[in-house]
């Protein structure tokens, strides 16, 4: 390879962690890129001509890009205008806004890191090893953690009494009353890998009733994911025709109408956009909870923002948006929810999956892909 042509990126690293994970990689073999801000998704509705430019622009003399996730998608028509790119990597699993196809057309190789580790062991000096636990034996993805975190926060006024309390102005103590979970209804909306284990927490914890709903899902399904995650498809041996399965598969509107919080873990699809909108959100009891850390375009934002300022819904907790990070002026950013008749609202910056082993495994992963294509040894964990 002419290596005085080749130049690489990485995207997206607003906490500065990749660095120390290339370090290995010679400046004159490879010159790296950190960028700790981010640009406008291309493929978003809102992104102007100008943005879409300025996209091409800071991508277009790379070699290597190292892109997080989906944070930046990968269309054919972005694809096209960068002539020097052979080798995109990405981190995690899903990777639904990359073209493949195009990408393979024009000899890109794509690769992913899937959270397994280093194959030759190494890890970055001073970093203990990732711990490995089955499901079964308390183990779980980042996101159900945080999903958790975000569920409880919002039930028990955590952030909202915090933030009284150290107010100057208001000295406030006991401002509302907090929501018990302990046999209440979780509706989990798509009941996949996450979604499941959302659910096993709030059965086991709190004894918790779960409805879950997708397209797709069956009774049978339900039962199978139970049983993956350690769990009786039935709470008793029985199994008696009127016995109430443990994740119980039940309509859409029945859901959204019946549980006391809602958890969404759906995969973000053309067809799954919007898939919770003003019908659902009406369906609501006033005092429930709605918990979003998979894809902000899975809620109709503009239906969302209506019902929690009208106070038609307990609350939402969101760590995901339409547009992210999120604009200075979101309406998402203001201070006044859970005031003046307003739902409560809780919101984090996409801190599901950024948790310290996962995000340090990824880039241990990529950078041995890096290393691997320089040598010109075959590249791992390939998509295309």
């Amino acid at each position: 390879m002419a290596s005085k042509r080749l130049s690489m990126a990485v995207l997206d690293d607003f906490l500065d962690i990749a660095r120390p994970h290339f370090a290995s990689i010679p400046i004159d073999k490879l010159p790296i890129t950190i960028f700790r801000d981010t640009l406008p998704a291309y493929t978003h509705p809102q992104t102007t001509a100008a943005q879409r430019e300025a996209i091409v622009d800071r991508l277009k003399p790379f070699t290597v890009l190292s892109t997080m996730r989906e944070r930046t998608p990968f269309p054919a028509d972005l694809l096209r205008q960068l002539p020097n790119l052979k080798l995109l990597l990405a981190t995690g699993t899903q990777f639904e806004t990359f073209d493949l196809h195009a990408a393979r057309e024009l000899g890109i190789t794509v690769a992913a890191a899937p959270g397994k580790g280093r194959t030759d062991g190494r890890r970055m000096q001073g970093r203990p090893p990732r711990p490995k636990l089955d499901i079964k034996q308390g183990g779980s993805h980042p996101t159900t953690q945080h999903t958790w975190a975000l569920i409880l926060a919002l039930a028990r006024n955590v952030a909202s009494d915090d933030a009284a309390m150290k107010d100057p102005a208001r000295h406030a103590w006991q401002t509302q009353l907090a929501k018990g979970l302990t046999g209440a209804t979780l509706g989990v909306v798509g009941l996949g890998r996450l979604g499941a284990a959302v659910a096993r927490v709030g059965t086991l914890a709190w004894g918790m009733k779960v409805v879950c709903w997708s397209e797709n899902l069956t009774q049978e399904k339900a039962n199978a994911q139970a049983e993956a995650m350690g769990l009786s498809p039935f709470p008793s041996a029985s199994n008696n025709e009127h016995e109430q399965p443990t994740f119980r598969a039940v309509s859409k509107e029945e859901l959204f109408r019946t549980a006391d919080v809602v958890s969404v873990h759906y995969v973000l699809s053309e067809r799954s956009r919007g898939i919770i909108g003003s019908q659902e959100l009406q369906l609501m009891q006033d005092s429930a909870l709605l918990i979003n850390t998979s894809r902000g375009p899975l809620i109709d934002q503009t239906a969302l923002l209506a019902a929690l300022r009208e106070g038609r819904i307990g609350g939402a907790a969101l760590d995901v948006f339409d547009i992210e990070p999120l604009p200075s002026d979101s309406p998402w950013r203001s201070t006044s929810w859970g005031t003046q008749g307003s739902s409560n609202l809780l919101i984090t910056p996409h801190m599901g999956y950024v948790e310290e082993g996962i995000m340090h495994t990824w880039y241990e992963e990529t950078a041995e892909n890096v290393e691997r294509w320089l040598s010109g040894s075959e590249i791992l964990h390939r998509l295309n």
